[in-house]
């Protein structure tokens, strides 16, 4: 486990989640984009077979403050004690998208998997990450994996999107909150910190002739808010560091994202955190 994981474990009450891994067929999931990034239907799968996997307790208490739509900042949720990555900034948002879902809109939002491919595709930009490898729900929790096929044909995993439901109940969407490192982990800034401009940004890689990548988002900008020149990296473990200024990105909610690739794929691994400013 990452001390990334780690650090959201100290931030919420224990909660034992016992996840069922589901191995979806690397398959496509071709899907139309809208107006706020999504697909206007949701992506199509194979039908998955379960295998038993078993994810770890969480724990957190309240979380910071989180973007508002007219870009003030608000408490967030008792009960969400995450950074709200994508695709709703707040709970205000989610519940404005149920009220309109009884009509049949952008249903995609009940869905982790295709939220998961939406926020790789459309929001961080990796097209050709286009594989749901495997889904882990239970809950109000889920760890879908994402990522692309080798050229021999063989489906790898590029990232674990965490996601959680924005709300409670079946009808509640699915908000991304971060990834699950492994390889490539991003452990700087910590998991909701509170961050300034310059951010320091900084983690591990495992890896040969790697060139990390690093961009700060705002989900209500087309483009990025800050990003750093590529950092040439690798070996076992090995730290890595930059700082990304974003002079006019807050107040706000940020993703930080990095991501490595080009050996067999443009983008083969990246990693993602939340911080608000």
């Amino acid at each position: 486990m990452s001390s990334k994981t780690a650090r959201k474990q100290g931030r919420r009450r224990l909660i034992a989640v016992f996840a069922v891994s589901v191995a979806v067929p690397a398959a496509t999931l071709g899907a139309a984009c809208s107006r706020d990034g999504g697909p206007a239907a949701p992506p199509t799968a194979a039908t998955p077979s379960a295998t038993a996997a078993t994810s770890s307790a969480r724990s957190a208490t309240t979380g910071p403050g989180t973007s508002s739509p007219g870009g003030s900042t608000t408490p967030a949720p008792a009960d969400f004690p995450y950074e709200p990555l994508w695709p709703f900034r707040d709970r205000a948002e989610a519940a404005a998208w149920q009220q309109d879902s009884a009509s049949g809109h952008q249903p995609w939002h009940l869905d982790p998997a295709a939220t998961a491919q939406s926020f790789t595709q459309h929001y961080l930009g990796f097209a050709g990450l286009d594989k749901i490898v495997k889904v882990a729900t239970e809950g109000e929790q889920s760890r879908v994996s994402v990522g692309f096929g080798n050229p021999n044909g063989v489906a790898v995993v590029a990232a674990v999107i965490h996601l959680v439901r924005l709300g409670h109940g079946d009808a509640a969407p699915w908000e991304v909150v971060g990834t699950d490192d492994t390889a490539l982990a991003l452990t700087t800034p910590s998991y909701g910190a509170a961050v300034h401009s310059p951010i320091a940004v900084g983690g591990t890689i495992t890896g040969v002739d790697e060139s990390l990548r690093v961009r700060v988002l705002r989900s209500d900008r087309d483009q990025p808010v800050g990003q750093a020149a590529p950092i040439p990296a690798g070996g076992a473990g090995s730290p890595w560091t930059t700082t990304v200024s974003v002079p006019d990105a807050c107040p706000a909610t940020l993703t930080i994202v990095v991501a490595t690739g080009g050996h067999v794929a443009e983008v083969e691994r990246f990693a993602v955190t939340g911080a608000h400013c």
